[in-house]
C-alpha cells in the first residue's frame, strides 16, 4: 500500500525553510503565523541610570548574538533574562513586561511553548495593570499561539479572537485571526465551523476589493479540501484563485506547497488545468528524481542536506528546525527506502524535543510515526503501547483527525497480529470519526482496511463490498491516488478469491490509471504491485515463463520507485514461478536475496516468511538438516515477537497465524526419524507439537494465582475499575431494552460502545501485566519435553494420545510413563471430513450403537452412522489399538478433533461394535503441558471444607410463572421434595443457545439440582435457586468455600463474539425489572473459584472459537482460569430428561462411592449406555459430556 505521507512531510519542510530564513535578533520580527504586531511600549524616566545601562547593554548584547545566529537558549534568552533582572531593578513595568514578551516569543521561536506561556502569563497582569492595550494585545498573541501549539484549542480560540478588539487599526488581522482560527477547527475536526472562518476571511478581502489577498485565502480553503480528501473540489477553487491572480503574486511558497499536495492525490489530466507555480520543479527534486536512473544519487543528497538543517537547528538551538527536519529525514528519505532502524533513530530523537517542547499535537504525531515502524519491526507491544500514548493525547486535547490516524494505525499492528475482531473495531473507530468530522480521505483509508481485513479473513464477499465504498468514494472526490491504490486492492482479492480472470480485469485498470499518476515513484510502484499480481495469477494458470518475466519485471520496478518493501515482495513471485519451472535452487536463491533485503529494513515478520519458505523448499528438495536449521531461525523470530506481546489475546491471534511454521517443523522431524529412527528425532517433533499449543492458556494458568495488580500505578486501578463500571452500566441499560423489545438502534448503539470499552479494557489489563512486578516476576512456563511429559504428567495406568493434524500428512505420538511411539496418519483433511460426519451424526441423534426406537433429527445426512464412525475409529485409533489396554486415556486432539467426543468412538479392538468408554477413561486437555501447569498452580491448595454449590433453574422472563406469588410458592415448595420419579415426565430440550435472548424455562434443572443436593448434607452444601441465580450470587466470595460449583442453566457459545460466550444466570428480578444475567467469558475470568470441580450443565458449554495453536477458546478456559482443575461439560444441547439422570448418576458416583470425577463420570456414561431406556442409551446423550483438565 502506497502511503500518502509524502505531501505531509513537504508541509513540515516548508515550515522548516520559513525558519532558516529568520534570524534571531534583539528584535526580531513576529514569527510567521503570529497575529499581534511588534510591540512598542514607552519607556519611564524615573528609574535607576545604572540598572537602566545594564538592561540596555544586555539587550544590545543580545541583538548581536542574534545576529551571529548564536545559540538561543544557553546565549541569546540568558542575555534577555539578564535584561529583564535589571529592568525590574530600574522598576520600568513597560520594559518589563516588553522583555517579558520577547522572552515568551524567542521561546516560541525556539518551540518550547510551556515556557512560552509562562513568560507571557507573567506579562499579562502587568499589562493589565498598566491599562496598556498595546501591551495586553501583544501578549495575549503570544498566549494564543503557546496554546495553539500545546493543544489546548478552546483557549487559543478565545484568545484568538481577542486580538482585533486590541488592534482595531491594524487592517489584516482579522482576516488572519479567522484563518487561524480556522485552522484550529480543522484540527479538531470541525469541518463546517474551519469553512466558516475560512469564508469569514474570504469575505473581508472581498469587501476590501483585494485579488491576491482572495486568491490566498481561497488557496488555504482549497488546501483545506485536499486534506479532506476533497480533491475536484479543491481544484475548482483553485482556478478560482488563479484566475483572480494569475500572475502568483500571492506567497509562491504556500502555493509550492498546495501544489505539491495536490499531484500527491491527483490524476495528472486534472492537474493539467492549473497553473503550475514557477519554481515546482525545485521543491520536486525529492520526488522526482526519487524516481530517475538517479534516484540512489537524489536520495543520499536529500539525507545530506537534512542532516545539515538538523545540525543548523541543534546549534541554532532551534528546537522546531530540528524536530522538523529530523522528521523529514526519517519519514521522507529513510522510511521510503526501507531504512527503518534509522528512521526510528531519527524519530525517537524527534521525540525527545517534542515533548521537550510541549506541543502535544505534534508529539502524538511523531508517536503515530514511531510505532508504525515499531510494527513494522515486529516490535508489537511496544507499537501499541505507544500508539495507546498518542490516543490518550489526542483524546484529551479532542483532536479527532489525528485520533483517526493513529487508529489506522493501531488496526494496523492488530492486523498484522491475525487480531481481525480488535482490527475491526478500531478501524471501525476510525471510520466512524472520519465521517463525522467529513473527512473522506480518512473515510476511504478505514473502509479500504476493513476490506483488508476481511480479505485476510478469506471472507472475500465482504472485503469486496468495503473496497467498492472505498472505490466509489475515491472516484466521486476525485482521489486518483487512492482509486488506483484499491483497484490494486481489489485485484488482489479477487486473486485471493481465485477470481483470476477479474484480477486480470481489475489490475489492468489499475495499470491504466498508473499512468495517469502525477508522481514517478507513485506509478512505477502501483505498477509494481500490478505485475506481481499478474505473475501470481500466471503461476495459478500455468504460464511459469510469462509468470517468471511478470514477477521480475514487477522487482525492478519496486526497486526504481524507492519503495524497498515492495521490490523485495515481488521477490516471491520470481520465487514461486522458479519453483513451479522445477529450478528448486533459483527459487531457493530468490527467496534468500528477498531475506537479505528484509533483514536490511529490520523487517523481522518478513524475515521469518522467508525462512520458512526457504526451508519449505528444501525439504521438497531433500535437503532435511538444511530445511530443519532455517525453519528454527523462523520460530525462533516469531516466538520472539510472541513473547514482547503482554495481551494473551493478541499472543493467541499472532500464534494462529504462524501454526504452519511448527508443522513444517513437525514434517521435517519426521520424514528425518523416517530415515533414521535412532536419533529421536520423533521426540523432537512431539516436543514442537506441545510448543505450537495451548501456549496463551498456559501462560494464563500461571498468572491467575498470582496478585499482578500489586506495585502497579493505582491510576491506571482506577481506570480499569472506571471502565469496568462503565461496562456494566452500559450492559443493564441494554438488557432493559432488549426485555423492551424496542429501540434497536439505541441497542446497537450501546453494542457499540460496549465492545469499545471492552476493547479498552483489554488496553488496560495490558498495562497492568506491562507494569506490574508481580506479573513480571512470574516465570513464565515451557511447553514440556517428551521427558518432562513422563515425569510430571503421566502415571502408570495412564497413556498420553497426542494427535497433529497437517496437509500432507498427520500425526499421533503415544506415550506412556516409560516410552512412546509415534504414527504416521492421513492428511487431515480426511481425518475432518471424516470427523464432521461423526459429530453431525452423533449431534443430530444418529445411533451409531443400534438398539432400536431411535429418533433421527431431520436435514442430518452424514453417511450411514456406524460406518462413519468405524471409519473414523480406525483413522485415529486403529494404529495403536494394540498399546491401549484398559488404561486412561489423556486426548490431546487438534482441530476439529477438540469438538469428538472419543469415549464414543467404536473400540477398533472389538468385532462387535462398542464404544471405547467401556474399556476406558477418558480425559481431554489442550496440551499436555496444561495438567502439569495446573498441578503446579494447585498441589499447595487447601481443599474447600464445604462440598457442594449448585445454582439452577434460573429465571428468563418476565412471562415466567414464579412472577404470580402464587405460582411462585408452589414451585419453591416442589423444589424442597424431590421426586426421582418426576423425571420421567420432562422432556424439554436444552436447545436454545442460539435463541437470541429467549430462553425456555428448564425446568428439569431444579429437579436435577434438588436430587443432587439430596446427596450432600446441607450444612456442607448451597442451593440457588430462581431469582437468586443471579450475578450477586455468582461474584460472592462465599462461593469460594466449596469444593464443587454445579451450574445448572443455559449457556452459549457465541460464534461471532467468543469473548461474549456466557453461562446464563436469571435475567429478571422478583419484581419483574430487567437484569444481565449473563456471565460472559470475561466475568468468568474476574471469579475467584478455587473448586476441585466445576459442572456446566447446560448447552453446548464444551464449545469454544476453535484458534489454530490454542484450541477451544471458551467458557472452560475462564472456570480454569478463575481456579478449578477440570470441569465437566457439555458438546452439544442435551434434553433435560437425559441430563438430569445422567448428572444423578455422575453425582451419586463421586459423593457415594467416592470415585473420582473422571471415573464417576465414566461410571455414569457407561450405565446410561447400557440402559435399556432408549431415552439414556443414545449416544447422543450420554457423550455428550466430557472433562477437561485434571483426573487425579
Amino acid at each position: 500500500m502506497i502511503q500518502l505521507h509524502l505531501h505531509r512531510l513537504k508541509l513540515i519542510l516548508l515550515l522548516c525553510l520559513s525558519l532558516s530564513s529568520e534570524t534571531v535578533s534583539a528584535n526580531p520580527k513576529p514569527i510567521p503565523g503570529l497575529l499581534t504586531p511588534p510591540l512598542q511600549l514607552r519607556t519611564q524616566t524615573n528609574t535607576s541610570d545604572t540598572n537602566r545601562a545594564a538592561a540596555e547593554k544586555a539587550e544590545q548584547e543580545a541583538g548581536q548574538l542574534g545576529k551571529q545566529k548564536a545559540p538561543l537558549l544557553t546565549k541569546i534568552i540568558p542575555k534577555w533574562e539578564e535584561a529583564l533582572k535589571y529592568w525590574r531593578l530600574a522598576g520600568d513595568r513597560q520594559k518589563e513586561t516588553q522583555t517579558l514578551d520577547r522572552i515568551s516569543k524567542l521561546y516560541l521561536a525556539r518551540g518550547e511553548f510551556p515556557k512560552a506561556l509562562e513568560y507571557a502569563q507573567k506579562a499579562l497582569p502587568i499589562c493589565q495593570a498598566l491599562g496598556d492595550r498595546d501591551c495586553e494585545g501583544a501578549v495575549t498573541g503570544s498566549l494564543s499561539l503557546s496554546y495553539q501549539n500545546m493543544g489546548e484549542y478552546e483557549k487559543a480560540i478565545d484568545m484568538q479572537l481577542q486580538l482585533p478588539f486590541f488592534f482595531p487599526k491594524t487592517a489584516d488581522l482579522p482576516p488572519a485571526v479567522f484563518s487561524s482560527v480556522g485552522q484550529i477547527y480543522d484540527n479538531l475536526g470541525e469541518k463546517q465551523k474551519a469553512l466558516d472562518y475560512y469564508n469569514k476571511a474570504l469575505d473581508f478581502w472581498k469587501e476590501k476589493g483585494d485579488v491576491v489577498k482572495q486568491a490566498e485565502r481561497l488557496q488555504n480553503i482549497a488546501f483545506f479540501h485536499v486534506f479532506l480528501g476533497e480533491i475536484e473540489k479543491s481544484i475548482e477553487i483553485i482556478k478560482q484563485a488563479n484566475n483572480l491572480d494569475p500572475e502568483f503574486k500571492r506567497n509562491e511558497s504556500n502555493y509550492n506547497a498546495f501544489y505539491v499536495s495536490l499531484r500527491s492525490t491527483s490524476c495528472s489530466d486534472k492537474l493539467a488545468s492549473i497553473k503550475k507555480p514557477p519554481k515546482i520543479e525545485k521543491l520536486d527534486n525529492s520526488s522526482n528524481q526519487s524516481a530517475s536512473t538517479n534516484s540512489a544519487a537524489a536520495t543520499k543528497n536529500n539525507i545530506e542536506s537534512w542532516k545539515q538543517k538538523v545540525q543548523q537547528y541543534r546549534t541554532q538551538e532551534l528546537l522546531r528546525g530540528e524536530a522538523g527536519f529530523l522528521e523529514l529525514l526519517g519519514g521522507l528519505e529513510y522510511k521510503r527506502i526501507g531504512e527503518y532502524k534509522k528512521a526510528l533513530e531519527v524519530y525517537q530523537q524527534a521525540l525527545e524535543l517534542r515533548q521537550i517542547m510541549g506541543g502535544k499535537p505534534r508529539e502524538a504525531e511523531t508517536l503515530t510515526n514511531i510505532a508504525d515502524i515499531l510494527n513494522r519491526q515486529g516490535k508489537k507491544q511496544e507499537a501499541i503501547n505507544v500508539l495507546n500514548q498518542a490516543l490518550d493525547i489526542q483524546r484529551q486535547i479532542k483532536a479527532r483527525p489525528a485520533q483517526a490516524d493513529t487508529l489506522l494505525t493501531l488496526g494496523d499492528v492488530y492486523l498484522s497480529l491475525g487480531a481481525y475482531p480488535e482490527s475491526l473495531n478500531v478501524y471501525n473507530q476510525a471510520l466512524s470519526t472520519s465521517k463525522i468530522i467529513g473527512n473522506r480521505s480518512r473515510e476511504i483509508d478505514a473502509l479500504r482496511r476493513i476490506g483488508d481485513v476481511y480479505r485476510k479473513s478469506q471472507t472475500y464477499p465482504q472485503a469486496l463490498s468495503y473496497y467498492q465504498q472505498a472505490l466509489s468514494i475515491s472516484k466521486n472526490t476525485g482521489n486518483c491516488n487512492q482509486e488506483s491504490t484499491l483497484l490494486s486492492s481489489i485485484t488482489q482479492n479477487h486473486f485471493a478469491a481465485g477470481d483470476y480472470q477479474q484480477a486480470i480485469n481489475f489490475g489492468n485498470q489499475a495499470l491504466a490509471l498508473s499512468r495517469n499518476l502525477e508522481i514517478d515513484e507513485y506509478k512505477l510502484a502501483l505498477e509494481a504491485r500490478t505485475l506481481d499480481i499478474f505473475a501470481k495469477v500466471e503461476i495459478k494458470q500455468g504460464n511459469y515463463s510469462k509468470s517468471l518475466e511478470s514477477s521480475q519485471k514487477a522487482r525492478k520496478l519496486g526497486r526504481e520507485s524507492g519503495f524497498r518493501e515492495i521490490e523485495a515482495r515481488a521477490i516471491a513471485a520470481t520465487a514461486e514461478a522458479y519453483e513451479a519451472l522445477k529450478q528448486p535452487e533459483k527459487a531457493i536463491q530468490a527467496y534468500q536475496e528477498q531475506l537479505a533485503l528484509y533483514a536490511q529494513m529490520g523487517l523481522s515478520t518478513e524475515q521469518a516468511q522467508s525462512y520458512y519458505n526457504i526451508a519449505k523448499l528444501q525439504r521438497q528438495n531433500n535437503q532435511l538438516p538444511e530445511s530443519l536449521s532455517e525453519i528454527d531461525k523462523a520460530i525462533e523470530i516469531i516466538e520472539n515477537i510472541r513473547k514482547e506481546v503482554v495481551s494473551e489475546d493478541l499472543k493467541t491471534s499472532f500464534f494462529a497465524t504462524v501454526q504452519d511454521y511448527y508443522q513444517l517443523k513437525i514434517n521435517i522431524l519426521m520424514e528425518l526419524h523416517k530415515k533414521d529412527p535412532s536419533k529421536g528425532y520423533n521426540a523432537l517433533a512431539l516436543d514442537t507439537s506441545e510448543r505450537s499449543r495451548a501456549r496463551s492458556l498456559l501462560e494464563l494458568l500461571t498468572e491467575a494465582h498470582a496478585d499482578i495488580r500489586k506495585g502497579v500505578d493505582p491510576k491506571l486501578l482506577e481506570e480499569e475499575l472506571s471502565v469496568q463500571q462503565q461496562i456494566d452500566a452500559r450492559r443493564k441499560i441494554r438488557i432493559e431494552l432488549l426485555s423492551s423489545k424496542k429501540n434497536s438502534e439505541q441497542v446497537d448503539e450501546l453494542n457499540k460502545e460496549i465492545e469499545e470499552l471492552s476493547e479498552k479494557y483489554q488496553q488496560i489489563l495490558a498495562s497492568i501485566r506491562a507494569k506490574s512486578p508481580v506479573y513480571a516476576a512470574i516465570t513464565q512456563p515451557h511447553p514440556l519435553t517428551l521427558a518432562e511429559i513422563q515425569s510430571s504428567v503421566l502415571d502408570d495406568n495412564t497413556i498420553l494420545l497426542q494427535y497433529s493434524l497437517g496437509k500432507d500428512h498427520s500425526y499421533l505420538w503415544l506415550v506412556t510413563k516409560t516410552g512412546m511411539k509415534s504414527y504416521e496418519l492421513p492428511k487431515g483433511e480426511d481425518i475432518e471430513t471424516a470427523a464432521k460426519k461423526f459429530y453431525q451424526n452423533i449431534k443430530g441423534g444418529r445411533e451409531l450403537y443400534s438398539r432400536g426406537g431411535i429418533t433421527v433429527q431431520p436435514g442430518i445426512n452424514a453417511g450411514n452412522p456406524e460406518k462413519v464412525a468405524t471409519k473414523l475409529s480406525q483413522m485415529l485409533l486403529q494404529p495403536v489399538a494394540q498399546e491401549l489396554g484398559n488404561k486412561r486415556l489423556l486426548i490431546v486432539g487438534d482441530g476439529i478433533l477438540q469438538y469428538i467426543p472419543f469415549a464414543a468412538l467404536p473400540n477398533p479392538t472389538q468385532t462387535k461394535l462398542q464404544p471405547l468408554l467401556v474399556e476406558h477413561e477418558i480425559v481431554n486437555a489442550p496440551s499436555a503441558s496444561t495438567i502439569s501447569v495446573v498441578r503446579n498452580e494447585t498441589k499447595n491448595r487447601n481443599v474447600a471444607v464445604k462440598k457442594l454449590a449448585v445454582l439452577a433453574d434460573p429465571v428468563f422472563s418476565k412471562d415466567d410463572d414464579r412472577l404470580k406469588p402464587d405460582v411462585t410458592q408452589s414451585v419453591q415448595n416442589r423444589g424442597k421434595n424431590p421426586n426421582f420419579t418426576e423425571l420421567n415426565t420432562l422432556a424439554m430440550r436444552r436447545s436454545s443457545c442460539d435463541s437470541n435472548f429467549s430462553f425456555p424455562r428448564l425446568e428439569g434443572t431444579h429437579t436435577e439440582a434438588t436430587n443432587i443436593l439430596s446427596l450432600v448434607p446441607k450444612s456442607l452444601s448451597k442451593s440457588a435457586f430462581d431469582f437468586d441465580v443471579n450475578r450477586t450470587t455468582v461474584t460472592n466470595p462465599e462461593m469460594s468455600q466449596y469444593q464443587i460449583v454445579h451450574f445448572a442453566t443455559h449457556g452459549f457459545f457465541d460464534t461471532n463474539n467468543p469473548k461474549c460466550s456466557s453461562v446464563v444466570l436469571s435475567l429478571v428480578d422478583s419484581k419483574g425489572n430487567a437484569e444481565d444475567g449473563f456471565l460472559q467469558l470475561q466475568d468468568i475470568f474476574n471469579l475467584n473459584l478455587p473448586a476441585e470441580l466445576v459442572v456446566l450443565s447446560a448447552c453446548e458449554t464444551g464449545l469454544g472459537e476453535q484458534v489454530k495453536g490454542e484450541g477451544l477458546v471458551g467458557l472452560t478456559r475462564g472456570f480454569m482460569y478463575a481456579g478449578s482443575p477440570r470441569v465437566a461439560v457439555s458438546l452439544w444441547s442435551v434434553d433435560d430428561q437425559g441430563t438430569a439422570e445422567l448428572m444423578t448418576k455422575f453425582y451419586t458416583n463421586m459423593l457415594k462411592d467416592n470415585l473420582p470425577s473422571v471415573a464417576a463420570l465414566r461410571a455414569a456414561q457407561l450405565e446410561m449406555w447400557q440402559s435399556p431406556n432408549p431415552n439414556y442409551s443414545q449416544t447422543n446423550v450420554w457423550a455428550a459430556f466430557t472433562l477437561q483438565g485434571e483426573w487425579r
